[in-house]
């Protein structure tokens, strides 16, 4: 499938991917395009290039391929912020940690449109839980570098914890609302120079 190794992240290129690994490719693909909803099991093993008797061997439902969508996501952000050695003082460690996740998902933009679908609509269940265990990995690698002394213990855990990840999502969820109104306010001839990327800093 065509784009499928753009979610292959840095730590494990070149591995060959087993069925149950093109499987959860193809199906974060297809929710970031369409939705959980409006993919059917069928489009998944199309993309996947196996049955769909395959996809129930491996996952026997489509909830479950969800699931498992959603802790393969997990999982590349827990790998790429394993990378960066616990040194350095606490605005390095951040700055540091901000660009190998940024690293990760600019090498993976297929990541990038699943969590814009899902993640910015915490109403929904998947939505809710991936935000949850999203908040609970940065909460806990917080805690981490805090008891390291590579973080500051002058702001509460909490705040270190949305300021962590305001910065490493915000860019993410919001440039195509800065995109949308480039285009609106700019004359055609002008829409391919000096468009603005959002730039998103946390205080306090």
């Amino acid at each position: 499938m065509a784009g499928m190794t753009q979610v292959v992240p840095p730590f494990t290129s070149g591995e060959d991917l087993t069925a149950k690994a093109r499987i959860r490719i193809a199906a974060m693909e297809l929710y970031a395009e369409n939705g959980e909803d409006g993919t059917s099991m069928r489009a998944i093993a199309g993309a996947a290039g196996v049955t769909v008797g395959l996809l129930v061997h491996h996952f026997g439902t489509k909830e479950r391929i969800g699931e498992a969508v959603e802790e393969q996501l997990v999982d590349y952000f827990a790998h790429a912020i394993a990378r960066v050695p616990v040194a350095g003082t606490p605005a390095e460690f951040a700055a540091a940690r901000d660009d190998v996740v940024t690293s990760m998902l600019a090498a993976n933009p297929v990541i990038v449109n699943y969590l814009r679908r899902t993640i910015l609509d915490p109403t929904t269940p998947r939505g809710a839980r991936l935000l949850q265990r999203l908040t609970e990995l940065t909460r806990t690698e917080v805690a981490k570098a805090r008891a390291a002394g590579v973080a500051s213990t002058t702001r509460t855990e909490a705040a270190q914890v949305i300021g962590v990840m305001v910065r490493q999502l915000g860019q993410q969820f919001l440039q195509p609302m800065i995109d949308a109104m480039w285009e609106q306010l700019t004359e055609p001839d002008e829409l391919t120079t000096g468009k603005p990327q959002l730039e998103v800093r946390v205080h306090g």
